[in-house]
């Protein structure tokens, strides 16, 4: 195969799939990885993709944000493992606050069952998931729900955000990185995550490598804010090195 037939195949692949990573893609084209990452350079010239960590994500999936159902089934494993990590971040009792997303989503399913704990959340899914579990207070905050995420933002739930302050913040994002921090593409919705991130004692973030890189249009913290990122064993080694001196203890699920 031609450069050009490659290339154009790659960005075929990163706009079916969202992202493509260099491993993968050197496998299926029987390349080096080193030409691999030349055809992205070339790619990201061209203002096809913009590279990050480990690969390279369509130029257009900057303002892309899929809806819930789509988002639950990526990375679907390594997601479980990051929920499975993060009960070790909860309190023994007291008030925690659940961010909507589909990992986020994951830990509202592990709650320990008899842990007297006040879960506050702007998610639907969450919220009628933690409603009737023994031990458990839920605290749904109001707002305009934004179909794509079923998160409640704006005005209203911005107010009540102002007003509480939980013992820990367990918060889900569209992207993260060393030099733009946490990243989501709705204003709205950063909005929301910025509230609860000065709402709370600790600030955990949870993650999965793909995440890593992927800067998205609105940023709502700095690193420095977030007191362990639980992500998944995929992520490599320098990188969570580069996360952990920029604030937060990496924890690798």
């Amino acid at each position: 195969m031609y450069g050009e037939e490659r290339r154009r195949a790659i960005l075929e692949w990163a706009r079916e799939d969202g992202r493509v990573e260099v491993a993968a893609l050197a496998e299926e084209f029987d390349v080096t990885h080193e030409t691999v990452r030349r055809d992205l350079t070339a790619l990201e010239r061209s203002g096809a993709v913009r590279r990050v960590h480990g690969g390279a994500i369509p130029i257009e999936r900057i303002g892309f944000e899929p809806a819930l159902p789509q988002r639950d089934t990526l990375m679907a494993a390594e997601k479980d493992r990051i929920a499975e990590a993060a009960l070790a971040e909860l309190p023994d009792e007291g008030t925690v606050l659940l961010d909507a997303g589909s990992t986020t989503r994951r830990l509202a399913e592990r709650l320990p069952p008899g842990r007297e704990l006040t879960v506050v959340t702007n998610s639907l899914p969450i919220a009628a998931l933690v409603s009737g579990r023994p031990g458990i207070t839920p605290l749904l905050i109001g707002g305009r729900v934004r179909p794509r995420t079923q998160a409640a933002v704006g005005g209203w739930a911005l107010r009540v955000l102002e007003e509480v302050y939980v013992d820990a913040a367990f918060i889900a994002t569209n992207g993260v990185s060393v030099e733009r921090g946490l990243t989501t593409p709705d204003t709205a919705e950063a909005e929301a995550k910025r509230r609860m991130v000065r709402a709370a004692r600790r600030v955990v973030l949870l993650a999965d490598h793909t995440k890593v890189g992927d800067d998205r249009f609105a940023r709502f913290a700095d690193l420095a804010d977030v007191d362990c990122l639980v992500t998944d064993t995929g992520l490599d080694p320098r990188m969570a090195d580069e996360l952990g001196a920029a604030g937060p203890r990496v924890v690798l699920a």
